[in-house]
This record gives structure tokens, C-alpha cells and sequence, in this order.
């Protein structure tokens, strides 16, 4: 509703606009009235109003003069209509060169009244809708200079724009919220995964209010990783009364509780200024690929899974090099010999079985072994997916039994990518796709068909056909059932269930996504 102020020194001819019209029905509402410009300054000091209707003649302030007051000290940007029993042009001129919305003589006519009020109900309407594009591109533009300065590839200008429009104060962390995809459908395509990314990111909005600048969409820009980034400073807990981990634990229950999806947050270290978030940003980022190797959680914070010792770094770099060459060379025997050393050597140093450091130590070598083979591979993917899939079946996390397994699953992967397997068994995963397409295909039952790691099967699938597997199994399908409308007379639901759909509603959605029209107006349009 938009709040009218009625202004007028006859108090009939208030209550004469009052009963004209029914101003709820047409969108108003009174929310005031005053006996003359001075008690209608006195007004609009303490009431927001959308529009002021005063009469021209008053005593002390007149209209005009109250409209001029109003618009020369910037009082309210409310429309104003002025009601005049004066026809002069004078008159007129002056108020529209205060910009004034319209000029009704008196008697009022409820038709000239109404169209007015229709007329200032389409300008609303308009401002607001430029009101929100205008905050769109601005907050586009804000997130643009953010993920500059988070990722410190920045300069002065970009710190200058967001010290403008953002206040940063006191301790400040890096805060990754992401999907745990290890309780999503694994073979979710990425599409309804980018879906949930938007639904997290306008839930986090919600949640954080006057704070939501602090948050920006998809800041490490990658590839299956599906982020919100939230710059967190302590000043955000602080308004009310809480601490920094009471204020995430609530954060990260809203986010679950309205978003319908498994989030988790990965916090970064604390730092001192905006313009060092990166030092925080690329903390979470580790926290990130190494989650895979810590206790489940809910929340990560980088001070407490990266730890180290007073005396500095404690590193078994023997073990570990040693652990790298017999998984390099895909020695069985040498793996399990090599994991009870490190494991051993753990324990002597004192570290007291935390082995944050030394894990984050063989990630990293790893990766770097990994892009010896085949730099064209998205290595930090690979990992960890590997990761993840090698805490499944109950394994416990950060146990010599799961270090083992990673260890083997790892060896074969870089043997996979030696052999420089895409090509053949691409070829023959293509025919069975081809075949068996209306079957309950996922990559984890052919990438066991066919002996290689799922994790890697994923990643040649993306890059031969620039999808997911499950939106190439969908494509296939999607094909099939094409075909099948143009060329045979089969109901629909027939044609569902012959492509691998068994929920018509969800095949008619995705062929709409493919197609651009629905499955009944494709055979249509192919028989005309």
C-alpha cells in the first residue's frame, strides 16, 4: 500500500477525500492528515509517506511553498499533488517546476482523482522495478571488485569501491559454504546442482539482511564446486551478543533448515584487513581439498585442522617421499610397508596421532605427481573426488586402514592416466550407453565394469563432451525419445518409459530443457 498525507485547512474538504474514493482498493492508504504545512513538515520529519496531496491556499505554509520546502531540503521524494480552486497558469508553471505529479482544480472529480492515483501507482511501480535492477548491478558490481580482492588479484581501485559500499571492520575470516555433495545424489547433473548453488546463495541473502553484501556467489569459479563466499567479520556476532562460533553454528542451521540442502562451512584463518582476505580465502581453500582427511564435520576452521607444534612444522618427510615412490610406481607391497612406517614414525615424533600436516604435505605432492602424467586434467577435482569416494563403507576417517586405501585407489589412478586409457574405453562406454540407455547406467557401476576409477571416468567424460556424465546419459535419452515421437505413434508415457524415464512429469521437463518445447508440440511440429 502506499502511504498517503491529506493537507488541507478545511477540515470537509479532508473528509470529503476521504469517503471520494476507495483508497485501499486502489492500492493507498491514508496515513495522515494535517490542518497546514507546518504540521505537515512535522510529519513527514517522523512518517515515510508516498504521496502528499495539499491544498495551494493555507495559512503560515502554503502548498506550493511546502512543495518547494520539501523538494529544495530533500525532505521525502514522495509524489505531490496539489488541489487549487486557482485555474491560473502561474500557478501550474510553479508546481511543475517543483516537480510536481499533477495539478487538480476543485471541485475534485473522482475520475480525474482516480486516474491520477493510477498514474502514480504505474510510476511506483517503475522506480521500484529500477530501483531493483539498478541494486542488482550494483551488488554484480560490488561482488565483481570482492572476488578481486579475495582471490588478491586486486589494486587500489578495487579496494577503493568496496570500502565505499561495504564496511569491514576488525578480525575478518574467509567463509566457504558449499553443498556437501557427498549427501547429494551422486549422479545429480549439474545443472539442478547450479539450481541449489542460486537457492543456497538467496537463503544466505535472507539470513544475513543488512549484512548481505558480505556475501558473494560462486567465488572460486570452479568447475563441480558450488560455493557461496562470506566474508565474516567479528562486529556481525558482536551486534548480538553472540560469538563468532555460535553466530556460524546458527548461520549453518538456517541454511539447512531453509534451503533444504546439505551445506557445510569451511573457515578460514582470522586476518587483521579486507585487503589480506586472500590469506584467509586460499587457508579455506586448503581446508577444501583436504577435507576428505579430517573428522566429519560440520563446520572446518583452519586453526583447528591445520595445527602445528611449538617447535614449528613437524613433517616425516622420509616416510612420506618414500610413500610417494611406491605409489607412483604402483608397488602393493610397498604401500602397506610404507603407510605403517608413517604411521609409526607419528607416533615417535609426539605429535600425538595428529596428522593434519603431514596428510596436507602428501595432498599436495600428490597433485603434483598427478599433473606429471597429464597436465590437462583438473587435478584439484580429481583428488577430491578420490578423497571422498575413499571414505565410503563405513572407513574411519584419518585411520591407517583409510590412508591404505586412498593410497592404492591413488597409485591405480595415476597407472589409468599413464595408460592414457580415454580413448578405447570412452568407445566402448559410448556403445553401452547407446545400448543400454533406458537402464540404470551411473558412472560408479560402469567405471567398475571397466576398471577404472570413477573419479577420473568423470573427469574425461567433461572433457570429450564438455558435460557430466549423467547430462550426457540425459542427452542420449532425450535423443531417443525425439526420435521415437517423430517416427512411430506411441503414447508418450510409452516413449518415457522405453528412454529410462519413469516419471513422466520429469521427462516432460527435461525435454522441455533440451528441446525448448514440450514432447506432444516436438511431434506436432515434425508432422506438419
Amino acid at each position: 500500500m502506499l502511504r498517503v498525507l491529506l493537507v488541507d485547512d478545511e477540515q470537509v474538504i479532508v473528509q470529503g477525500l476521504m469517503a471520494l474514493i476507495d483508497w485501499e482498493k486502489e492500492g493507498f492508504v491514508i496515513a495522515g492528515t494535517a490542518s497546514d504545512g507546518k504540521e505537515a513538515l512535522r510529519f513527514i520529519e517522523h512518517i515515510r509517506v508516498d504521496l502528499i496531496m495539499a491544498d495551494i491556499n493555507m495559512p503560515e505554509i502554503s502548498g506550493l511553498q511546502l512543495l518547494q520546502k520539501i523538494r529544495t531540503e530533500k525532505l521525502s521524494d514522495a509524489f505531490f499533488i496539489i488541489l487549487s480552486g486557482f485555474a491560473e497558469f502561474s500557478y501550474a508553471q510553479e508546481a511543475i517546476r517543483y516537480k510536481c505529479t499533477d495539478y487538480i482544480l476543485k471541485p475534485i472529480k473522482k475520475e480525474q482523482l482516480m486516474d491520477t492515483l493510477h498514474k502514480i501507482s504505474e510510476m511506483t511501480a517503475d522506480k521500484e522495478a529500477r530501483n531493483r535492477t539498478n541494486r542488482k548491478m550494483e551488488r554484480e558490481y560490488l561482488a565483481r571488485n570482492l572476488i578481486a580482492v579475495i582471490k588478491g588479484k586486486y589494486d587500489e581501485v578495487n579496494l577503493e569501491i568496496i570500502r565505499e559500499q561495504v564496511c569491514f571492520e576488525g578480525s575478518i575470516r574467509y567463509v566457504e559454504i558449499e553443498l556437501n555433495e557427498n549427501l547429494l545424489d551422486e549422479e545429480i547433473a549439474d545443472e539442478e546442482k547450479r539450481t541449489y548453488q542460486r537457492r543456497l546463495s538467496e537463503v544466505c541473502a535472507d539470513y544475513l539482511g543488512d549484512y548481505a553484501d558480505h556475501c558473494v556467489f560462486d567465488v572460486s569459479g570452479k568447475e563441480n564446486i558450488y560455493d557461496i563466499g562470506f566474508v565474516y567479520c567479528d562486529y556481525i556476532a558482536e551486534k548480538d551478543f553472540r560469538t563468532e562460533k555460535n553466530y556460524l553454528e546458527n548461520f549453518l542451521a538456517y541454511l539447512r533448515e531453509e534451503a533444504d540442502l546439505p551445506v557445510i562451512m569451511l573457515v578460514g584463518k582470522k586476518v587483521d584487513d579486507i585487503q589480506n582476505i586472500a590469506k584467509s580465502y586460499s587457508t579455506a581453500c586448503i581446508l577444501r581439498s583436504c577435507q576428505g582427511f579430517k573428522n566429519l564435520k560440520d563446520i572446518y576452521y583452519y586453526d583447528e585442522e591445520i595445527q602445528v607444534s611449538g617447535s614449528g612444522v613437524v613433517l616425516c618427510k622420509k616416510e612420506i617421499d618414500a610413500l610417494l615412490q611406491s605409489i607412483e610406481q604402483n608397488q602393493e607391497t610397498e604401500i602397506v610397508k610404507n603407510v605403517d612406517d608413517f604411521f609409526e614414525e607419528i607416533q615417535k615424533m609426539g605429535v600425538g596421532g595428529d596428522k593434519s600436516l603431514n596428510i596436507d604435505y602428501l595432498l599436495f605432492q600428490l597433485i603434483h605427481l598427478a599433473t606429471q602424467q597429464d597436465d590437462n586434467v583438473n587435478q584439484e577435482e580429481i583428488l577430491r573426488l578420490i578423497s571422498e569416494q575413499s571414505f565410503k563403507e563405513g572407513l574411519t576417517r584419518g585411520s591407517k586402514a583409510h590412508l591404505l586405501r586412498f593410497s592404492r585407489e591413488y597409485a591405480l589412478y595415476l597407472a589409468q592416466l599413464r595408460q592414457n586409457v580415454s580413448g578405447g574405453i570412452l568407445t566402448e562406454i559410448e556403445k553401452e550407453i547407446r545400448t543400454h540407455f533406458a537402464e540404470n547406467l551411473t558412472l560408479k557401476g560402469l567405471s567398475e565394469k571397466y576398471y577404472v576409477n570413477s573419479a577420473y571416468l568423470g573427469q574425461l567424460f567433461r572433457k570429450k563432451y564438455g558435460c557430466s556424465f549423467k547430462d550426457y546419459l540425459n542427452r542420449t535419452r532425450i535423443d531417443a525419445a525425439a526420435f521415437q515421437l517423430v517416427q512411430t505413434d506411441k503414447k508418450i508415457y510409452q516413449i518415457a518409459e522405453e528412454a529410462g524415464y519413469h516419471n513422466l512429469d520429469y521427462f516432460v521437463s527435461r525435454f522441455i530443457d533440451a528441446k525448448g518445447i514440450t514432447p506432444a508440440k516436438y511431434r506436432r511440429n515434425a508432422r506438419i
